[in-house]
């Protein structure tokens, strides 16, 4: 039987936004047998003819240099991009090489730690920070391929420094930088949009509150039937806004356009960023979080971090009212408390965006 990644540290006892129950380690089952897919991993053969072929269909890249000088073009492209997508690249975003090459070493670092080691960063029995998995919410469900280290990083009081690998050097540091330097991009991007939502440029900063990190390392083994399972299920985020780093010389991001699957090509020291489920009831849907997965692949692993930007426990997500428009766009979303929903998504397993529908108003 192999280790189960979830369960330790029960001696926690504050509550937490949900939990994930106790799987397998997917890099143990492969280190084991490389041609070992265990039957709850494998969903059939994957559909390879809603993957677009089409060249010319690539999310939008947006010139982050351009964007903070003021250009009106590139905002204009944001604001389509936004619409049109909910996913976007930025280049020249002012995270150096060094510190996407730092970051990605300590990941790297603390996957290849035996599993005995990596097991002492467990999550809780109650929480999801720690390594383990997440959204496996019963015993029957089918497993993603992968594993993943999920950690708060803002504000500093929600840091649980214990999750932190003290084995692998420059853990902490690498991450710490890394951390930084993506809220400032995200203020940076929260002010546009504020302003595209027609307020002033604090105005998604206001309603965040106190606004949190949380930051989701990825690692998927290679896999022996890639048409047959996946890295991540289709879902899209609970986050305002999520800003991912991903190998650059592999693709696995996959992106539902118009009915289609688009692969996400990775652009060398690029972030991927999409808008998620809050933003899209801040907008009353004219931006909408977008349907995403991840696919395995047979000839080498793979990583990601996704750093998740979040309101407040407190903040209230729903409608803004120069959103609305009584004739054209009457109010879609209810208001409802970011702590209630995010709490009900993380109990769910993901399904594309059937756990949206706690925002979205009955029409007539």
């Amino acid at each position: 039987m192999e280790p189960e990644l979830n369960g330790a540290a029960a001696e926690e006892q504050e509550l937490g936004w949900g939990r994930s129950l106790p799987v397998p380690s997917v890099q143990e089952i492969v280190r084991k047998d490389p041609n070992c897919v265990p039957e709850r991993y494998i969903r059939g053969q994957i559909k390879r003819d809603e993957i677009s072929e089409l060249p010319e269909l690539h999310i939008p890249v947006i010139d982050f240099s351009k964007l903070s000088g003021g250009d009106e073009a590139e905002l204009n492209k944001l604001d389509l991009a936004c619409k049109d997508w909910g996913f976007f690249q930025i280049v020249h975003h002012g995270i150096s090489e060094d510190v996407l090459y730092r970051v990605r070493n300590a990941m790297a670092a603390f996957f290849d730690l035996p599993i005995e080691e990596k097991k002492r960063y467990a999550m809780a029995d109650n929480d999801l920070q720690g390594y383990g998995q997440a959204y496996v919410v019963s015993a029957e469900q089918k497993l993603d391929w992968n594993d993943l280290v999920y950690l708060m990083t803002e504000p500093i009081r929600r840091r649980s420094y214990r999750y932190w690998p003290t084995t692998v050097r420059d853990f902490k540091d690498a991450l710490t930088t890394y951390s930084d330097q993506a809220k400032r991009v995200a203020m940076q991007l929260l002010s546009h949009l504020s302003l595209l939502m027609n307020m002033n440029r604090e105005g998604l900063l206001n309603l965040h509150g106190e606004m949190g990190l949380g930051m989701r390392l990825n690692y998927y083994p290679a896999c022996s039937r890639p048409d047959e399972v996946m890295g991540v299920s289709p879902h899209s985020d609970g986050s305002s806004i999520t800003i991912l780093w991903q190998d650059e010389d592999i693709a696995g991001l996959q992106i539902k356009h118009e009915g289609e699957w688009i692969p996400v090509e990775p652009i060398p020291h690029a972030l991927v960023v999409n808008i998620g489920d809050a933003i899209e009831a801040w907008s009353n849907g004219i931006y909408q979080s977008i349907e995403h997965r991840a696919v395995t692949n047979e000839r080498k692993s793979r990583m990601s971090l996704a750093t998740f930007v979040i309101p407040d426990e407190n903040a209230e997500i729903g409608p803004l009212q120069q959103m609305l428009d009584a004739t054209l766009l009457p109010k879609m979303y209810r208001n409802v408390k970011y702590l209630d929903y995010i709490r009900y998504t993380l109990a769910r397993k993901m399904e594309g965006k059937a756990h949206t529908h706690l925002l979205k108003l009955e029409q007539e």
